[in-house]
């Protein structure tokens, strides 16, 4: 195993940079749209999905000082907390939500680059080698070190938001507050409206766990990782709530709710058509950093599982890098086959199932990691007052994901349970195989 120097670990901006260039995808270009037929109420959904996200956001942070041995993040959280097999079944659905969603992001990526080479909206093939090639040059960016994928990390952070605060800045002096009368535009109550709209915004927050989860390769990891995990959690929930009062206040509702890029019809208020272009480029550079982000996360957990002696040995094998690149290879190849699957006609419908399924198991892990929160804590000593608020903080991050999972659909969860529970003859084989060494 090489050794590990400050050098070769990620800092503070590329801890936060992972937080937020793996919550902010290429789906935040399409959200206006999607809340457009609800109205400016809307607004109040974000903030009912982002206080939850916060809540996590801090329970994680606390966790991350409390978990001494915490690389694979909301794996480690369940493992301390409870044991090994749901600290397994927490990693299991956690590693098949990684890789599926980095063949989603492919093909999102793909998608944004469409504007720019329509060849790819008409010739499956071609499109199909783009997204490929996407996922195995970033796949050989991350296995040349974690602070390669973080400069890619930062770099296409940074670009993402460009044409994202550009609307923000500059939509405000084109803003009409008309275009949020009435403010609930549904046929459904208020309260219900922001159900709703809560529920639809709070998978746009999946993600903010990311620092956790390659610890050991974060400097000054007890500091680093808390301070990255509020400061990108709070970020990207300034980014998301302004970004679509500023298109919401640019585009009329009619127009928005129909438009199959609300991003691009705000830009072309400002600059006219070259702003379609620009937003377009900016959607594909999202999906292109968030893919890399989450290649990083997936080679990252399975070592950490791997070390633990709940996977294989051969996800804990590095190059000379200090990479696990033998995870992150398995995971491309996974990813690789499941974008298959969505260019193969009669199995496209099998992979928004997949899809659906994998956002469950990024959810289960968070109704751990608040139930660990609780049970850690309360196993220190403190002051009655501090057992209360660990109680308050451990109960309201509980609730929140739980109505995070009632909100995935009763299909989805059912599923997904299966999927979770497939994974135990595997858990039990690896159990036999240890033991009997």
């Amino acid at each position: 195993m090489s050794p590990k120097s400050s050098k070769g670990k990620l800092g503070i901006w590329m801890a936060t940079s992972l937080v937020i260039g793996n919550m902010i995808g290429a789906g935040i270009f399409m959200m206006p749209a999607a809340l457009a037929e609800y109205g400016g109420i809307s607004i109040l959904g974000w903030l009912a999905s982002s206080m939850g996200a916060l809540l996590l956001a801090l329970v994680f942070s606390k966790l991350s000082n409390m978990v001494r041995n915490n690389n694979g993040g909301p794996y480690a959280f369940a493992r301390e907390g409870f044991g090994d097999y749901v600290g397994f079944m927490v990693a299991w659905g956690y590693w098949i939500a990684v890789w599926t969603a980095v063949a989603a992001l492919s093909i999102a990526f793909v998608s944004a680059l469409s504007i720019f080479f329509p060849v790819l909206n008409h010739e499956p093939v071609v499109a199909l080698m783009t997204g490929l090639s996407a996922i195995w040059f970033l796949t050989w960016v991350n296995s040349r070190g974690v602070r390669s994928s973080g400069k890619m990390q930062v770099l296409t952070t940074i670009l993402k938001l460009s044409p994202i605060l550009v609307i923000i800045l500059g939509g405000f002096f084109f803003f009409k507050a008309d275009n949020f009368i009435p403010f609930n535009a549904s046929d459904t109550s208020s309260f219900n409206a922001i159900a709703i709209t809560g529920t639809m915004t709070l998978y746009a927050f999946l993600g903010l766990e990311c620092a956790t989860i390659p610890a050991d390769n974060v400097k000054d990891p007890e500091k680093t990782i808390p301070r990255a995990t509020l400061l990108g959690t709070l970020i990207t929930t300034a980014v998301y709530i302004l970004s679509t009062v500023a298109v919401m206040g640019l585009v009329p509702l009619d127009e928005l709710t129909n438009s199959p890029a609300p991003f691009a019809d705000a830009m072309k208020v400002m600059t006219g058509e070259t702003g379609s272009y620009i937003v377009a480029g900016g959607a594909a550079i999202a999906a292109f950093g968030a893919l890399n982000g989450w290649i990083l996360i997936q080679s990252q957990l399975a070592r950490a599982i791997s070390r633990d002696g709940l996977f294989p040995k051969i996800f804990q094998k590095e190059n000379s890098n200090g990479v696990p690149v033998w995870g992150i290879v398995i995971g491309s190849a996974l990813s690789s086959l499941v974008m298959l699957m969505n260019y193969s006609e009669g199995l496209v419908e099998q992979f928004k199932f997949i899809i659906l399924l994998s956002t469950l198991c990024t959810l289960v892990p968070y109704l751990f990691s608040a139930s660990a929160y609780v049970t850690i804590s309360l196993e220190r000593n403190g002051t009655k007052k501090t057992k209360t608020g660990i109680f308050v903080l451990g109960s309201l991050t509980f609730a929140y994901s739980l109505w995070a999972v009632f909100g995935a659909g009763e299909k989805a969860v059912f599923w997904g349970f299966i999927l979770l529970l497939a994974g135990t003859p595997f858990y039990v084989w690896l159990k036999w195989k240890n033991k009997s060494k």
